[in-house]
């Protein structure tokens, strides 16, 4: 009985794959060779010059047209700023299942100089099946400036008033950069990125089952500048930072200046690309905050009042070389190094600190000051290297093989000292706390492509991930009378995380008439070891979590003849918890907050679900919309406890059940020939329903961020942009953090044949009558403890950057960039 549903199955496969024929092809820039991405082949019935179907190229200028009934047809394939060329007189046969046109080369149109200068202006953004794509050079604001600022001026992003970085409302993504997953805190790997280096960015929301399934809000991928002809290609970009315009009574003035220098060289068989970084970036700000907690019938409140800003010190040296010995073999081999810190200062003013019992209308215990001074500092040293294979066979198949290798040293200690006020020569408390966290991290992946069916493109691969991680944690406080630091062994511990992911993936990418579709299904295996020891060595306890689980994907995308596209997606996902977040032992990070993990922190694990619809206009205008439903268990949150009468301690923990149902819109549209616009905005609700300490949580709001981008061209050479972003209220698991925006204004101005660019940036614009840059902050149980933080961050700040370019060739730099210890720090 088997054998004849197999029978059956292969004979229908058998009959599909002679009945319908593909027409494939790629498209070259005729001067450089180098393909031409997001390129636009249509077919067209010959007789009737009816459009049959069209597509999009891919990364390496390739499409495919497949599906197509026997009969002759023309292609017409075009790209912005190239002359249109038409291929006629193609002829479709039964017995020719895939016809192949070879290599298409496309010559700048005759309106063109010498370097490419596109006169049709191109689209800020690009709908495909599976992703949005945003044009990086379309957001002057960022000029200068780094891969955040990028990122914030997309539809789905929002950057609140800590820095942290959000996609559709969720901390939880994954970073790829060319392709390559990026394992590590997403916001300190886009702080490093400078965004002159940046050519496009992908936005993610529904992956298929090719990439790694972790990340709960889907993937953005960095696509750095690429597709320089044969010779050589340098640049140097330059920023420096105004004086503070807003005095914050900080310890000293922040800094910021940054100089980055690209140098590429290529030929017909190879390619080197060197790159270097150095940025400054200080931030001046204060804090504002009120606490109370109440243990038994006694109410303890501590007002503050005081510094809370950053000194942030990133450089580092970057290469990669590759070899392509022929069409079908290439090689290539990255390295990375370099050094990062982030000191954060919080020198806070404890007044009116009083105790009072009973709660209400009580007597007042005692009342008093004191000054915390505090500093925590970061620091990371690393190498990486990488090595990558990719192999063309005769039937166009493609075979990609890569391995990454990383060591990273994280670390770096906090001081926390309770001082007398005003008197703060007399020390109250004195405390130290450092870590050592050495961290190995592998990555190996294998994959393949083919066409073995008509009707599609299989892709299956595998992938091996290895994480040691160990940390060393030194808690230290100074005996009075002594002079002498002691261990504190209550707060110092020793672990160790290693976790092994092995993980197999089969995909299926088709097209069929009006018709895009994608299907897949990846198996994961992980094993997670999790080793805890004390400093008393009374505790010695290894946590382990293993699961198999399967990760399914789908997706469909229906193209109507009026420029429509509708969409539908789902895919399975998984955010997987740091080191730190796993940790039991209290990290003291200032005078009034304890923070600590859970060694049994689960992962979370998502359904991502969406429906979309874009549609092109006339005039070089576009809209699109997004309905998405976003379904979290094991939700991971930070949450609130009473350590002591005036300390509060900070668990990491899973809460139970979250679910965000939402809207996402964005549009471009030109008024004017020389006035531009992108709106984007996200609409959702969140909710979470679970429970913590043994009580429940039930909280639900309305959320929303909208990024304006607005540009005024007077010249071919000269622009001015002005954005917004702006992020609502939104609910956490104990409270709310409130509204946060931020206004920015550019002006950009080429000369030299733009081979030099200036631009002038005002961040942060506020002018002493707006509340730019500032968020508050608060959490609360009721009958247990009230907290509410204001943090206040510098404004009105000037920024002047300058880049030029030695000669006109394009950039081809792409490098590595770390995976698995960004992640951590």
């Amino acid at each position: 009985m088997k054998f004849k549903y197999i029978f059956l199955v292969t004979i229908l496969l058998h009959l599909t794959s002679v009945s319908a024929q593909s027409i494939t092809a790629k498209l070259i820039d005729t001067n450089t060779q180098e393909p031409l991405e997001y390129a636009t082949a249509a077919l067209y019935d010959q007789q009737s010059e009816a459009l049959i179907t069209g597509v999009i190229t891919a990364s390496d200028g390739s499409f495919t047209i497949a599906s197509i009934k026997e009969g002759t047809y023309f292609l017409e394939v075009s790209f912005i700023g190239y002359a249109k060329q038409r291929i006629e007189n193609i002829d479709l046969s039964k017995n020719e299942a895939v016809l192949d046109l070879g290599t298409i080369a496309l010559v700048l149109g005759a309106n063109q100089l010498n370097e490419v200068v596109v006169v049709t202006e191109s689209a800020t953004l690009i709908n495909k099946i599976d992703r949005q794509v945003f044009d990086a050079k379309k957001f002057q604001n960022a000029q200068g400036g780094t891969a955040t600022d990028v990122l914030r001026n997309l539809p789905s992003v929002s950057v609140n008033g800590l820095g942290g970085l959000q996609v559709r409302g969720s901390s939880g993504f994954v970073v790829l950069l060319n392709g390559k997953p990026v394992q590590g805190n997403a916001t300190t790997l886009l702080d490093q990125l400078p965004a002159n280096s940046v050519e496009r960015v992908e936005v993610i929301t529904a992956p298929s089952a090719k990439y790694d399934p972790e990340g709960k809000s889907g993937i953005l991928n960095i696509l750095t500048k690429k597709g320089a002809a044969n010779g050589t290609f340098a640049q140097v970009n330059v920023r420096a930072g105004m004086p503070s315009i807003e005095s914050y009574a900080n310890t000293k003035a922040p800094q910021r200046y940054g100089l980055d220098a690209t140098y590429t060289l290529r030929t017909d068989k190879w390619n080197f690309a060197f790159g270097a970084n150095y940025q400054r970036n200080d931030l001046a700000g204060r804090r504002e905050g009120d606490v109370f907690t109440i243990i038994n019938d006694t109410l303890t409140q501590f007002p503050s009042d005081g510094e809370r800003s950053f000194d942030e010190l990133n450089y580092s040296g970057r290469f990669t070389i590759d070899y392509l010995p022929d069409e079908e073999n290439s090689f290539s081999l990255g390295f990375y190094g370099g050094k990062r810190s982030k000191d954060r200062t919080a020198d806070i003013l404890y007044f009116n600190n009083t105790a009072r019992t009973p709660v209400i209308n009580g007597s007042t215990l005692y009342d008093f000051q004191y000054f915390n001074e505090n500093l925590r500092i970061r620091k990371g040293d690393f190498v990486l290297g990488s090595f990558d294979y990719a192999h063309v066979f005769g039937n166009l198949s493609r075979l990609t093989t890569s391995f990454l290798f990383e060591y990273t040293l994280l670390g770096g200690p906090t001081t926390n000292r309770n001082l007398g006020f005003p008197d703060t020569s007399i020390v109250l408390q004195d405390e130290f706390n450092t870590n050592d966290n050495p961290l190995y991290g592998t990555r190996f992946s294998i994959d393949y492509e083919w066409k073995p069916f008509s009707f599609g493109t299989l892709e299956t691969g595998y992938q091996y991930r290895s994480l040691d991680h160990k940390g060393d944690f030194i808690y230290e406080r100074r005996n009075n009378d002594t002079g002498v630091f002691e261990l504190v062994p209550e707060f110092s511990s020793a672990v160790d995380l290693g976790r092994t992911i092995h993980s197999g993936y089969a995909q299926l990418n088709g097209t069929k008439d009006q018709w895009d579709y994608a299907a897949g299904l990846r198996l994961e295996a992980m094993d997670r070891n999790f080793d805890l020891r004390d400093r008393n060595n009374t505790i010695d306890t290894t946590y382990t979590y293993n699961f198999v689980r399967p990760f399914p994907s789908a997706s469909v995308q229906f193209t109507t003849t009026k420029n429509t596209k509708l969409k539908a997606a789902y895919s399975k996902r998984i955010e997987r918890t740091t080191t730190f977040k796993m940790n039991p032992f209290p990290e003291r990070e200032h005078s009034e907050t304890l923070e600590q993990g859970d060694p049994e922190l689960l992962p979370e694990f998502i359904d991502l679900l969406e429906l979309g619809l874009s549609r092109n206009l006339k005039g070089g205008n576009s809209l699109f919309a997004t309905a998405y439903y976003r379904n979290v268990k094991n939700v991971v949150n930070r949450v609130n406890t009473i350590f002591n009468d005036s300390i509060l301690n900070r668990i990491y923990s899973n809460v139970g059940r979250g679910r965000a149902l939402g809207l996402e819109l964005g549009s471009e549209f030109k008024p004017t020939k020389n006035w531009s616009n992108f709106l984007g905005a996200n609409f959702y609700t969140y909710s979470i329903d679970g429970c913590f300490d043994n009580k429940p949580i039930s909280t639900s709001a309305f959320n929303f961020s909208i990024n304006a981008n607005s540009t005024l061209r007077f010249s071919d050479s000269a622009s001015l942009q002005f954005t917004f972003n702006y992020l609502s209220a939104r609910n956490t698991a104990q409270g709310e953090d409130s509204e946060f925006y931020s206004p920015n204004l550019t002006f950009r101005k080429s000369f030299l044949e733009n081979r030099l660019i200036a631009t002038l940036q005002w961040q942060q614009i506020d002018l002493g009558v707006l509340n730019s840059n500032e968020q508050r902050i608060t959490t609360a149980r009721r009958g247990e403890f009230f907290t509410t933080t204001n943090y206040v961050y510098e404004v009105d700040m000037v920024l002047l950057n300058l880049s030029y370019s030695f000669n006109k060739n394009k950039n081809e730099s792409k490098f590595i960039e770390s995976e698995f210890g960004k992640r951590e720090f």
